[in-house]
């Protein structure tokens, strides 16, 4: 016996019955080789890891633009955050960790550089829209590895494309907005609970706010400083999901309540502050006209590294290149591309 089916056997005796097991899964679009040591998550969660798209992550904006301190978040360290609130709760709950993790690390993938503004500039630009849980699949499915994609698992691409709520609830009733797996639907909570805590944290830090602006009845419940509200909120899950016999993965009412205010709070206060929308205004504007410019000048676009793969559309092919690129490498072309330089005498 391998060491795969060794470890595909213990999940048998150790996970709960309602937990994804990696013998069980669904199956890759394209067959491939089983390893003889990894499970099949465990095998996603490395493609993930090792891709290209993660490593840009680095350079995305979470909240502020290209911050210049070194404790801020960036899209990686946030992906890392909801990882780690996911496989916390996963294991609590006897779920499938290594898949939690594979959803939680490719989660994000798709997401633009400066953030929701860039996100939001796309889908004004796109025929048809674009959104980044979309693009997060696109990343997996096709643009990574030139074109080849990185051939994941259905749970794990589901679990990625159902991880975002919007400003809608937390998790939807819906089967068709809802992962199907209680690993997906575990992510999809730990993407909120890490980033309503940490975009809190880095706000204060950057004197966006003031901990004590933060009303009461918010902290009343989840409390004043990081590690509490993390806490609170995985406890809250925890609790919550394991209440009756069979898993059902929820919040308690007050719970659900408070984080849905402290989101809305954090839109008002935080995220459309003066001080924060002035910068991702002209983020807009830089990523508006490199857009533009590239759908008029394909030569350039292909020179500058744009890809047009499988026939697609020069648009498509554009919003790809631009959604993939890292905060620091827009900045850099756009200033390449429009602005003056100093002359070099060859």
């Amino acid at each position: 016996m391998d060491i795969r089916t060794s470890q595909e056997n213990l999940e048998h005796q150790i996970f709960s019955p309602q937990a994804c097991f990696s013998s069980q899964s669904q199956g890759r679009k394209h067959s491939s080789k089983t390893c003889s040591i990894r499970t099949v998550f465990q095998h996603d969660r490395d493609r993930i890891l090792h891709s290209k798209a993660f490593r840009r992550l680095k350079y995305k904006t979470q909240v502020f633009l290209s911050p210049e301190g070194d404790h801020y978040r960036t899209r990686l360290s946030h992906t890392l955050e909801v990882s780690q609130v996911a496989r916390t709760v996963a294991r609590a709950l006897r779920l499938n960790e290594d898949l939690t993790e594979a959803i939680a690390l490719g989660h994000d993938l798709g997401h633009t550089p400066f953030g929701h503004a860039g996100e939001r500039v796309l889908n004004e630009l796109v025929s048809g829209g674009f959104h980044h849980v979309r693009q997060s699949l696109r990343v997996v499915d096709l643009l990574e590895k030139d074109g080849k994609g990185l051939n994941l698992t259905y749970e794990v691409r589901e679990g990625i494309l159902k991880h975002s709520k919007g400003r809608g609830g937390l998790l939807s009733p819906a089967p068709e907005s809802c992962a199907c797996t209680l690993e997906g639907q575990v992510v999809r909570l730990a993407d909120i609970i890490a980033y309503v805590s940490h975009d809190l944290d880095d706000a204060i830090r950057g004197h966006v706010i003031k901990a004590s602006d933060i009303p009461k009845a918010i902290s009343d419940v989840v409390g004043l400083r990081h590690s509490c509200r993390i806490d609170r909120m995985v406890r809250d899950l925890i609790a919550e999901s394991s209440a009756n016999a069979r898993l059902n993965i929820q919040l308690s009412r007050e719970m659900d309540e408070t984080i849905r205010n402290l989101r809305g709070w954090l839109y008002e206060n935080v995220y459309q502050a003066e001080s924060v929308q002035a910068q991702f205004d002209k983020a807009s504007h830089l990523l508006r006209e490199l857009f533009l410019y590239f759908l008029e000048n394909e030569d350039i676009f292909k020179q500058h590294g744009g890809k047009v793969l499988n026939n697609e559309s020069l648009e498509i092919s554009v919003a790809d290149f631009i959604a993939g690129m890292t905060d620091r490498f827009a900045l850099a072309l756009y200033q390449e591309l429009f602005l003056p330089q100093p002359w070099k005498n060859l």
